[in-house]
């Protein structure tokens, strides 16, 4: 049975462009301020529904696995608002992730902070955030459970619920 709470939606994307699409439709509702924890194994779609948010965001280049370099930047130069993705999958530990200096940029409202492996590092994160669960149901099915904590956040995952399903928290 789904999940279809005021702070948690659960959606089954069918294949790889459908989590896509689903990332570019909550892109396109971000402002700045934002924290998107993700969660899954590797494979489950945590870069792909991320590029999605991405491209539904604006980004001028599209997003790529920041494995290696830990963080990318990406701006829309018409609202000088950032997009910083982030990946914790070779950190070792929170003590590892706070160097990078994330917390600084958690909340400020010119920022999207976008991380994947979030669980890597779970107390480095704000109380206000999204939350993204992302698992495998078959070669191609995921789901994905968003659960969103505080106000921002809240009123995030209800636009979200109406632009998909037509319906509010």
């Amino acid at each position: 049975m789904p999940i279809l709470t005021a702070d948690t939606l659960e959606f089954i994307s069918r294949n790889p462009e459908q989590t896509r699409r689903l990332g570019a439709r909550l892109g396109h509702l971000l402002r700045g301020g934002e924290v998107i924890a993700l969660v899954g194994e590797l494979g489950s779609g945590k870069t792909v529904l991320a590029q999605g948010i991405g491209q539904g965001w604006g980004a001028m280049q599209p997003l790529i696995s920041p494995t290696f370099v830990l963080v990318r930047r990406h701006e829309r130069p018409h609202d000088g608002t950032f997009l910083y993705h982030v990946d914790l999958y070779r950190l070792e530990g929170e003590a590892e992730a706070e160097s990078l200096g994330l917390t600084e940029l958690m909340g400020e409202p010119e920022a999207i902070v976008l991380v994947e492996w979030a669980d890597r590092a779970p107390g480095l994160f704000p109380d206000d955030r999204l939350w993204v669960e992302l698992r495998w149901l078959d070669d191609l099915r995921r789901i994905l459970t968003f659960r969103a904590q505080g106000e921002r956040h809240r009123a995030l995952l209800a636009e979200f619920r109406a632009r998909l399903i037509g319906q509010r928290g």
